[in-house]
């Protein structure tokens, strides 16, 4: 008897899985995940991704034990391991879930597909979110959108037959670090992983936490309370798009209930309303990667290409890294960030904002090294935001973010700053986001001496922000660069506005 291999990748959950449900109603089933070593070794991947990947896959291995199957884990590249089990056994089918992951995954699968199509093997994809393969325009990606959210989301089946008693396959422990080949994990993630943690995170958001969502996401000091939390879970499959798009709409409708009878917050319904956009806008991001694979490691804008690249300094990308720029706002960032694996969207613009104005540095190794520390890391949206941020896209707002201002607007007290970099505890307000600004006098009375206990800034504010804004739009007007930038526009931008309310200056 052949084997139906139902394939998880990033979609580590039973609910709303439509290869499972449609394999477990067709017979038995082999449920398989496989470690595999060129993306355990890639450039964009860290210790900490593999913790919360074994959390989500004890999870989903637990659950699938109850509908009485199991999880086999496997190593190795594919399609080899496909290869191995069809020799063995004999495979019927492969089901599972388009994935837009990084160019390792775009090509592997690549290869799976075409190993199938060779050995003469149904290999089905389904559609996993709000992201549309072979896209025909632009144009119609926000109705496609719109109608798979309104789509039931599929329940959990009731039973996943296993493969018959005689069949037996070997199921390796969850792979260690120390057997994955890599470096001892830095620091825990700040979130568990697997399907139990990711409902709980999307319902202490919609049903306490996230009250004042929409004013507090873009502060340090507020965003990881009021923020859903739930992007590592998107980003490993441990909850659908689906799933929390209808919870949402649910959790709106209760409250409209409950308004005919009491008081409720009107907080509550700008929250909801923010949070559907921000899932909206997580499947849009996606879509772009799946439209043009190579954002990942080019600009989507070529008229851009060569503009930084030449210049890169590696000790500014170090002091960056280091979080020793001597810029408290920066720094503080990316020390919480090195500390817990997750900041606000806000504050992961001005960090990479500043690395690619301030610093002048080409957006790939940035990206990287922000990959590695992000445990929600989703390369759709990283690499597209990390252009973005970088002004390479052509249809963009120019933002470049000024450190210190971001302090006087997210952290007005300090409290960020001197959670995260204690040297400048006793530094009072007015100089805390600009110490360099203390007279010699004061930097003694207050105990942080410039260039011995905190670094002097490694690039003048003014000087990096009016060269940066005279190079980038020079580079932007160029003719060819908005020749581009339609034809960008025409492939990936938003349809909610026009291509003039999208490239105005908001920097």
């Amino acid at each position: 008897m052949a084997l139906q291999i139902v394939w998880f990748r990033r979609d580590l959950r039973t609910t709303d899985h439509a290869a499972l449900a449609t394999a477990a109603a067709r017979g038995p089933c082999l449920c398989l995940f496989v470690y595999e070593p060129e993306q355990l070794q890639a450039p964009d991947f860290d210790p900490i991704h593999l913790e919360f990947l074994n959390q989500s896959l004890a999870s989903l291995d637990r659950r699938l034990q109850q509908l009485g199957n199991r999880l086999v884990l496997k190593i190795g590249r594919l399609p080899d391991i496909f290869a191995e089990l069809h020799r063995e056994f004999g495979i019927s089918a492969i089901y599972g879930h388009e994935e837009t992951g990084n160019w390792l995954s775009y090509q592997r699968d690549r290869r799976v597909r075409a190993w199938a199509r060779a050995s003469g093997i149904p290999c089905r994809e389904f559609p996993g979110n709000g992201v549309v393969r072979r896209l025909a325009s632009r144009d119609d990606w926000s109705a496609i959108w719109k109608q798979r959210m309104r789509q039931p989301v599929i329940p959990e089946p009731a039973t996943v037959p296993p493969p018959p008693p005689h069949i037996r396959i070997p199921s390796i422990p969850l792979l260690t670090w120390q057997q994955a080949g890599l470096s001892a994990p830095r620091i825990s993630p700040s979130q568990a992983g697997g399907r139990e943690a990711a409902v709980e995170y999307l319902h202490s958001f919609l049903h306490s936490r996230g009250l004042h969502y929409r004013s507090e996401m873009s502060s340090p000091l507020t965003a990881a309370e009021s923020c859903s939390r739930i992007s590592p879970c998107l980003s490993f499959g441990c909850l659908s798009v689906r799933e929390a798009v209808q919870a949402g709409r649910q959790r709106l409708l209760q409250l409209r209930h409950e308004q005919q009878l009491t008081h409720v917050d009107p907080a509550w319904f700008q929250s909801l309303a923010s949070f559907e956009s921000r899932l909206a806008w997580h499947c849009h991001f996606i879509q772009k990667l799946e439209d043009e694979p190579t954002i990942e490691f080019r600009n989507v804008n070529p008229a851009f290409d060569g503009l930084r690249e030449n210049e890169f300094r590696q000790d500014h990308f170090e002091a960056w890294q280091q979080a020793v720029t001597g810029y408290p706002m920066v720094d503080a960032c990316m020390r919480s960030l090195r500390a817990g694996a997750w900041i606000n969207f806000r504050m992961r613009a001005m960090l990479m904002s500043f690395a690619a104005y301030h610093l002048w540095l080409h957006w790939r190794q940035p990206a990287l090294h922000l990959a590695r520390l992000f445990l929600d890391y989703e390369p759709g949206i990283h690499y597209c935001q990390c252009q973005m941020q970088s002004g390479v896209t052509g249809i963009n707002a120019i933002r470049i973010y000024s450190p210190a201002r971001q302090a006087a607007d997210q952290d007005p007290n300090g409290d960020f700053i001197r959670k995260w970099v204690p040297e400048l505890e006793g530094v009072p307000d007015e100089y805390l986001a600009e110490p360099h600004r203390m007279s010699r006098l004061q930097q003694d009375l207050f105990g942080c001496r410039i260039g011995r206990d905190y670094p002097a800034p490694i690039v003048h504010h003014e000087t990096a922000f009016k060269t940066a804004q005279q190079r980038i739009f020079a580079a932007r007007d160029s003719a060819i660069a908005r020749c581009n930038a339609h034809k960008v526009y025409e492939k990936h931008g938003s349809r909610k506005r026009t291509m003039e309310q999208r490239t105005r200056n908001e920097g």
